[in-house]
């Protein structure tokens, strides 16, 4: 502050330095010298501070001169301020002494009045005791709490100035005398209290709480009424034998707790406002007693006489007592009255402690053993068709899919294992699209799905089953490993599930939402983005099993209809007659799309029935047109070659034809192959397609039309 004050002479503006740098707090020389030194020599530095300095050395000359009679006073002033300060010392010594004066007296009134006090509480005491009987044993009920209530009020006062004097060594003298009124005091009062409670006296109550508030000691009557009142009630109620031997015995247990409450302690909360009837006018606040003396007395009963209760070993016995234990807390807290009394309940320790006592991480692992074996037993290289009734084909879909919902049923779900639940729920789906992810890498038997029951043993020239490595194989043999197959019933079952299992999922999700209502979770859109996560992971497999179902229906398809190839053997040189209808091939090709549609409609959408249909339709009209096109090339070649050979012999020799006309053996062939084009052509309609979709199709049809017309033309 004074720096800020003080004016340095202004020197001449050719300085090579700005004279408020020394003003400044930080100022440092080594600073300075550097930062002039990027500006100017140091000669010239030194040269500009030496012309500084005399302009300095003048200035505080001429302010000296300017205020010469303050400077010649300043011994003076110092003096006399010397002077005031020993005076300000001397008063505040005087005040220190009086203030420890009055420190000390204080002490002495305080010792005075609990003198007072203890003398004045044993004389109503001795003034009561003077008579043959004791007033507080001889007066009515009510006048001995009026006394205990005046003798409280005194007490209270006496406990103030008690603590106010502590360490004094007269108070240490006094300090039996208030045991004794102690003791006297909280004997008489537990006494006043149990005969009020036993009479029904709702004012020897009143007077008695009010006491106990008066000195402080509330917490003492909630405990004497914990273990007078509530205790030999809680022994009778809960008996283990009962409990086992009954089979809605710990419910009826419950009930009667239950009832302790308006039975046994109306008149208290009525007293201290924990009833609702009650006025507010004649309460006694500071008192709980269904929170401090009801509930511990509760708990301590069931941990130590029934221990059983809380055994996580049976989880459905287990199940079944948390929910009706956690029933009854609910319950408990509705006869609290008020939301404070409840959360009063909620932050006891009793309250933590009945609610530690249930082991839900036993009990969920036990749970999660019981799903994840039941699931695994399911999930097997031997695929097992689900039990009769079951909306799922195969026993593994139907074992997820329970699963799934028991993990939510009433029957095991616990609110407080909620985030246990859903990570479970996750874990098993990913189970399912990862078991189903393996099955279409497993080779399709060409057994019917009756007969694939057992795991087939191959060689392992498959690479894909070839367990051992490059690094490996000088370490033995290589074993032979067991090919698991799976037949085209089961993978059309596996997408049908698959297509089932994604529809219910939402089904799932509904059942979900109410159960994470209950701990007042909100956040929906991340339960659902999650679900919707595990759905795509199953949708991952469809295609990849559509794929595969497609080529072996394809597969199984050409198998009937590369018998094109046979057709031109039927007829050259056997004169048979002009074909009038298709070859029988052609059902016999046509036969796994019809068991496609007659077999699994109730199982599959017809969309993807469709799908299959025309993908397997396509590939394998494909591969048929490429058979009837080299027939027909090689019928067309042969025919030339025929016709090269009888003009290079420029004879007649017979027409080629068969007994039955003058169509030759290449245009039977020819006619043949149409029909049967044809016919495949009609029963792809029968099936519901359009023969427009399948690829290659009418590609096949003009091909064979021309050959038809060719054959027909040739004929006279």
């Amino acid at each position: 502050m004074e720096k800020s004050r003080m004016n340095l002479p202004k020197g001449p503006d050719t300085l090579c330095f700005d004279k408020d740098e020394f003003m400044k707090e930080d100022f440092d020389v080594d600073h300075f010298v550097s930062d002039c030194r990027k500006r100017v020599q140091l000669e010239e530095l030194r040269d500009d501070l030496e012309l500084y300095y005399k302009l300095l050395k003048t200035a505080m000359v001429e302010l000296i001169n300017k205020d010469y009679a303050d400077f010649v006073n300043l011994s003076t002033n110092l003096s006399l301020r010397s002077s005031v300060s020993e005076g300000i010392r001397a008063v505040d010594e005087r005040m220190s002494k009086q203030e420890d004066i009055r420190k000390k007296k204080m002490c002495v009134l305080r010792l005075i009045q609990v003198i007072r006090s203890v003398e004045k509480i044993e004389k109503i005491l001795n003034s009561q005791s003077s008579k043959e009987t004791s007033a507080l044993e001889a007066s009515s009920p009510l006048l001995t709490g009026q006394i205990l209530e005046r003798i409280a009020t005194e007490f209270n006062q006496l406990q103030f100035h008690a603590v106010q004097s502590k360490g004094m060594p007269l108070l240490d003298k006094v300090r039996p005398r208030i045991a004794g009124i102690t003791a006297m005091l909280q004997q008489s009062l537990e006494g006043l209290l149990l005969e009020g409670l036993q009479t029904s006296n709702v004012d020897i109550i009143r007077h008695c709480l009010r006491t106990y508030a008066t000195i402080d000691k509330t917490r003492d009557a909630e405990a004497l009424v914990g273990q007078v009142l509530v205790k030999p009630y809680i022994d009778e109620v809960i008996i283990e034998q009962f409990v086992q031997s009954h089979p809605n015995g710990l419910r009826i247990m419950y009930d009667k707790l239950l009832d302790f409450v308006p039975h046994h302690c109306r008149l208290l909360r009525e007293v201290t406002g924990g009833a609702i009837s009650s006025e507010k006018s004649n309460t006694v606040p500071g008192y709980d007693f269904l929170v401090n003396s009801v509930w511990p007395e509760i708990v301590q009963g069931l941990e130590e006489k029934l221990p059983s209760l809380f055994n996580p070993g049976n989880p459905d016995a287990f199940h079944e007592k948390y929910t009706i234990s956690m029933d009854f807390v609910r319950r408990f807290e509705v006869q609290c009255g008020s939301q404070a009394s409840v959360k009063r309940l909620r932050a006891h320790p009793a309250y933590h402690s009945f609610n530690n006592k249930w082991n839900l991480p036993v009990y969920f692992q036990i749970r999660f053993r019981e799903i994840a074996g039941s699931l695994e037993a399911a999930l097997t290289d031997v695929l097992e068709d689900a039990p009769a009734g079951s909306s799922y084909c195969l026993l593994a879909s139907h074992r997820t899919w329970s699963c799934l919902r028991k993990c939510w049923s009433d029957e095991m779900f616990l609110p407080l294992l909620v985030h246990r639940l859903w990570k479970l729920t996750l874990q098993i789906l990913a189970r399912y699209s990862m078991f189903v992810s393996e099955l279409f890498l497993r080779p399709i038997s060409n057994e019917s799905a009756k007969d694939v029951k057992k795991p087939l043993v191959t060689g392992s020239k498959d690479p894909s089953v070839t367990q051992g490595t490059n690094d490996n194989q000088g370490n033995g043999p290589s074993e032979t490993k067991p090919v698991v197959f799976i037949s085209s019933t089961h993978l059309v079952y596996v997408v049908a599930d698959l297509d089932k299992l994604q529809e219910q999922l939402p089904e799932l999700l509904e059942t979900i939402k109410p159960k994470l209502e209950m701990i007042g979770f909100k956040n929906f859109s991340s339960i659902s983005a999650a679900l919707e996560d595990s759905q795509l992971s199953l949708s991952a497999c469809m295609p990849s099993l559509s794929k595969k179902i497609i080529q072996d229906l394809s597969d199984s398809c050409f198998s009937y209809l590369k018998s094109a190839l046979e057709v031109p053997r039927l007829y050259r040189r056997t004169n048979k007659e002009v074909p009038t209808k298709a070859s029988s091939y052609v059902d016999s090709a046509l036969k796994p799309f019809y068991q496609l549609q007659s077999e699994h409609k109730d199982k599959l959408k017809p969309a993807i029935i469709q799908q299959w249909l025309e993908g397997a339709l396509s590939e394998s009209t494909h591969k048929y047109y490429e058979t009837v096109s080299d027939v027909l090339n090689s019928v067309k070649k042969m025919e030339e070659s025929l016709k090269r050979l009888k003009q290079a012999r420029k004879t007649t020799s017979p027409n080629p034809v068969g007994s039955s006309g003058g169509m030759s053996d290449d245009d039977k062939i020819r006619l043949q192959l149409a029909l049967d084009v044809e016919h495949l052509g009609e029963q792809i309609q029968k099936m519901g397609l359009q023969a427009s979709n399948i690829k290659s199709f009418p590609a096949l049809i003009e091909l064979v039309v021309a050959a038809k017309d060719q054959a027909t033309a040739e004929q006279p």
